[in-house]
């Protein structure tokens, strides 16, 4: 059963305004059905103010803080966005942790003030307090806001990250143990968050898959290399910090009757790499999402060629789930998320597994598994995760 005619405050990384998909706001949405949801934006902090005076939505929260008429939005009929009032002191990169931990607990106590007036405009009583991953700014709040319950979201391992780990490696497992229930979209970092709170379950991914419908007729993009040869295609960030650039190389050039297509903006490892001297590796570029499904129908095997590392180890890998939607075979760096998809995709570890298992998804029947692919991909939504967490919020308060 769904948790309902409940309040709710989301906090997270992301405001409302963030141009790109956003965990915390699809869950938020999904709360919504059945709550009152108020999402806070992140509040604004000096060097923020100083440093993105370009940015409209930046400009926009920064016009509230002298005239706050509009700094709480409704958003439907049980949802409201505010824009904090307060702005934080930049304090992550203070050499000592002790001192971090001072000036954050003064930043916490402003949150929560600016939390506290929107709950009271809106009469909020008994508030879930939901957490999308704010190590930081969220420490102090359980005993600053006297929540309800505490929810504790994971979505990456944001201790990979520099920023995160100076003072995070310190906070975070102390933040985790505090709150009454931890949540994660990967069985990886459940695993983690457990290791800190027994009250952590993983409440899987939901995934926003109606672009990518393979009944739909798509036509060949025009910066895709002529017809008639396989195509092996990668969507999304093209980063060293998460794509084996080597792995990459060498598959190309040990199948050169293959054409690579990497679509997506390139960090400076790849623009300088030697896939651009590879005449079987194309970049069409960065695409806007809507264009996406048209790539991957014209691709024959679709791969997430990850390194394996910390930052990479947990995260759940939303790309496959949109390959595979689109039924296309896929093949992936095996780490302990992408057991969930073993029996739906081609795992491998190396070079030679991934040319073994791209040679396999070339020579297989295509009807019948790209069907059942589909289907369980599309088993991934926001409904079916927030219903797990309202069953982990059910186990919690019948133990009170």
């Amino acid at each position: 059963m769904p948790v309902q005619n409940r309040d709710i405050v989301v906090i997270g990384l992301q405001p409302w305004y963030t141009p790109i998909g956003s965990n915390c706001k699809n869950i938020a949405l999904e709360f919504s059905r059945h709550n009152r949801v108020l999402y806070i934006n992140a509040p604004l902090d000096r060097k923020t103010l100083l440093t993105e005076k370009e940015d409209p939505n930046i400009l926009h929260h920064k016009s509230l803080l002298k005239n706050p008429q509009g700094s709480l939005v409704r958003l439907n009929d049980n949802m409201w966005n505010y824009y904090p009032l307060s702005v934080m002191e930049s304090v992550n990169w203070l050499p000592s942790t002790a001192l971090f931990k001072a000036f954050n607990k003064v930043n916490n106590r402003r949150f929560a003030r600016e939390i506290r007036k929107a709950v009271r405009q809106l009469g909020f009583r008994d508030i879930i307090l939901f957490n999308d991953n704010d190590i930081f700014r969220g420490y102090h709040l359980k005993e600053l806001l006297q929540p309800e319950l505490y929810i504790y979201y994971s979505r990456d391992y944001l201790l990979a990250v520099d920023y995160w780990k100076k003072h995070g490696q310190a906070i975070e497992p102390l933040h985790i143990a505090k709150a009454d229930i931890g949540v994660a979209n990967s069985m990886y970092l459940a695993e983690r968050l457990k290791s800190y709170n027994p009250n952590s379950y993983y409440i899987g991914q939901g995934c926003e898959l109606s672009l990518f419908d393979p009944a739909r007729a798509y036509a060949r993009p025009a910066d895709m290399p002529p017809a008639g040869r396989p195509v092996i295609g990668y969507v999304g960030a093209l980063t060293s910090l998460r794509l084996d650039i080597p792995l990459i190389t060498e598959m190309a050039t040990r199948r050169p009757d293959w054409d690579f297509v990497l679509v997506g903006p390139e960090d400076g490892d790849f623009q300088a790499s030697a896939l651009h001297r590879l005449s079987n590796v194309h970049f069409p570029g960065r695409k806007p999402m809507a264009e996406l499904p048209a790539y991957v129908a014209a691709f024959d095997v679709c791969m997430n060629p990850q390194l394996v590392n910390d930052m990479t180890i947990g995260n759940y890998p939303l790309k496959v789930d949109e390959y595979l939607a689109m039924g296309k075979p896929v093949l992936a760096t095996a780490t302990p998320t992408m057991e969930l998809f073993r029996e739906y995709v081609y795992l491998a570890t190396n070079v030679d597994g991934y040319i073994k298992m791209t040679e396999q998804a070339l020579a297989e029947d295509k009807g019948a598994e790209a069907t059942r692919r589909r289907a369980f991909a599309l088993s991934h939504t926001w409904e079916n995760s927030v219903a797990a967490i309202y069953e982990a919020i059910g186990k919690f308060e019948r133990k009170q």
